[in-house]
């Protein structure tokens, strides 16, 4: 079999810790050819730890994209930048890995979706969370009927005091937002995906600037208020075309008792569930809840049951995540099989995203039949 040859622009925390792991663990369907990055020091680092024998630097992304022998780029830069990047890879006949968010507007995430349809090249995005196997396991539950029709569900990306203090994260500019682009829009497609449905109505949202300028206390050290220049907390609430309802609560400083990152509860009229973090572990329980025998039954898989499948490395669920969705990626570009997380399911968390910040600065709701 042929290798894939990939390129990464953006060489930051995420790829050094999520994408290029991830790869590097299927160094049988791909490897890193092209490493870009405007530090050059980083590109070299990271060439030298996972570059193929033949693998060059650049801080220039489109001569990765002007390389005929690369087939797949990987986009792991500020999210300003993202659709610009991964619109132009895919005109350079490219697939494209963009990691989340897709784009920082609506209208540039359809933009995206519509030049991959455009060149008949592949797009997915970074949503690695659905490739946890805890959340593996729940969608099992799910497609097996466990909790029938959902019809209300709870998107939770909330922390007590997490602000990341490194990167640029609490810059506007390049991010577009704060918690909820950052760790919002991994809970939402968690939601959308266990729920199986995209036809969103209308958004109502709430952003919040309250702890911006109080940083103690932050278990990622103190942060500089007069740089922090996104929200601390959003909120939204999605209603779906066939009556199905969304609520979503994002934060990286919010005054509650505990955090609850990339978790969701669903309610069906089967059955329920819901996941939340094990204390002192990158695991999650996921617990279900049905009526059996004419009582309130509540069921959790073993944790290790869940975590450690047989013939694989007893890694945490998010480093399984990123080997697991490297491969399904890789595979879905050799068999010309259709991406876990397509463009068209990540368009819609962006746009929900963007609805959000849009009714939260209008006082309105936004409507999607006006899109």
């Amino acid at each position: 079999m042929t290798k894939l040859r990939v390129g990464i622009v953006g060489l930051g925390f995420i790829a050094t810790g999520k994408h290029l792991p991830g790869l590097a663990a299927h160094s049988d369907l791909a490897e890193v050819v092209g490493f870009c990055d405007f530090e050059i020091d980083k590109a070299e680092t990271a060439k030298d730890l996972y570059g193929s024998a033949d693998a060059y630097t650049t801080t220039d992304y489109t001569q990765l994209l002007a390389d005929p022998s690369i087939d797949v780029i990987h986009v792991c830069t500020w999210n300003v930048s993202h659709a610009e990047i991964a619109c132009a890879a895919l005109e350079a006949g490219k697939h494209v890995l963009c990691e989340k968010p897709m784009a920082i507007t609506g209208s540039d995430a359809r933009r995206m979706v519509e030049t991959a349809a455009r060149t008949g090249k592949k797009l997915s995005v970074g949503f690695q969370n659905r490739f946890r196997p805890e959340n593996q396991f729940l969608a099992k539950a799910i497609a097996e009927g466990r909790l029938g029709e959902i019809y209300a569900a709870t998107a939770h990306a909330v922390r007590r005091r997490g602000v990341p203090t490194w990167g640029v994260f609490t810059d506007k500019e390049k991010q577009g937002g704060g918690p909820l682009i950052d760790l919002g829009g991994h809970a939402i497609d968690l939601a959308l995906w266990y729920m199986d449905n995209y036809e969103v109505a209308s958004v109502t949202g709430v952003v919040n600037h309250k702890l911006g300028d109080r940083p103690e206390g932050n278990m990622m050290g103190l942060w500089d208020p007069a740089t922090y220049t996104v929200e601390d907390s959003a909120f939204g609430f999605v209603r779906f075309t066939n009556g199905a309802s969304l609520y979503v609560e994002s934060s990286w400083a919010l005054n509650v008792a505990d955090s609850r990152e990339a978790c969701v509860t669903l309610c069906g009229t089967e059955g329920g569930a819901d996941t939340v973090q094990i204390a002192g572990s990158q695991n999650l329980k996921v617990t279900l809840n049905n009526v059996q025998g004419g009582g309130l039954v509540k069921t959790s898989p073993e944790v290790g049951a869940v975590v450690f499948s047989p013939g694989k490395p007893p890694l945490s669920g998010m480093d399984q995540a990123a080997v697991d969705e490297a491969g399904s990626w890789l595979t879905a570009i050799l068999t010309d099989g259709e991406p876990l997380v397509t463009g068209h399911q990540a368009c819609v968390v962006t746009e929900i995203l963007d609805a959000i910040y849009t009714s939260a600065a209008t006082g309105k709701p936004v409507y999607f039949n006006e899109v």
